[in-house]
């Protein structure tokens, strides 16, 4: 028995050229985070993010396969990360301060995206790509953190030069307890 994959549906040449150019742009976007995240330059990855952002990382819990649904928090409720663009503001301000003690020094991050997925929604110029995401953390001589999990995020063109922001980002760690002395990297 061999295995096929799904037959994907035939689209015109046009429509081809753009998703892939949209699914490279995403890429480009990811790839530049991640090096801006890497290289502590904060203050510039907050200008790839939209004045009303949601930035945000529910609790999970453990669940019966029957109660999945449950699994993820909901908002309003705990989370690790509840942003916006102000608090994220407020927090790279504390890290060039030198008064965030738990980065002093600063940790050593790689941030790797992968298995990106990206669709238009009904407005136009608003698209929302998922994404896979590892992160490792190296601090001191002895403490390594690694964050893996999933990305949804909601990304709409800026009208003034066209780039893509970042809207609404929905942050899902595979592990529901976190084994790291903190969490002041951001995902």
């Amino acid at each position: 028995m061999s295995i096929h994959p799904p037959e994907t549906p035939r689209t015109s040449a046009p429509a081809v050229d753009e998703d892939m150019r949209l699914h490279f742009e995403v890429q480009r976007l990811y790839a530049v985070e991640s090096q801006l995240l890497d290289q502590h330059r904060y203050a510039d990855w907050l200008e790839l993010f939209t004045d009303d952002l949601h930035y945000w990382a529910p609790v999970r819990t453990n669940r019966l396969r029957r109660q999945q649904a449950l699994a993820d928090g909901s908002p309003g409720e705990v989370a690790i990360f509840d942003e916006t663009k102000a608090s994220l503001a407020w927090r790279i301000r504390r890290f060039d301060s030198g008064m965030a003690w738990a980065e002093d020094p600063p940790s050593r991050t790689r941030h790797l995206i992968t298995n990106i997925l990206v669709r238009p929604v009904d407005e136009p110029g608003e698209y929302v790509a998922e994404s896979s995401f590892l992160c490792y953390r190296n601090r001191l001589e002895r403490e390594v953190d690694l964050y893996a999990g999933g990305r949804t995020d909601q990304l709409r063109r800026d009208p003034d030069d066209g780039r893509l922001l970042i809207a609404r980002r929905t942050i899902l760690l595979d592990q529901n307890v976190l084994l790291a002395k903190n969490l002041s990297t951001f995902l």
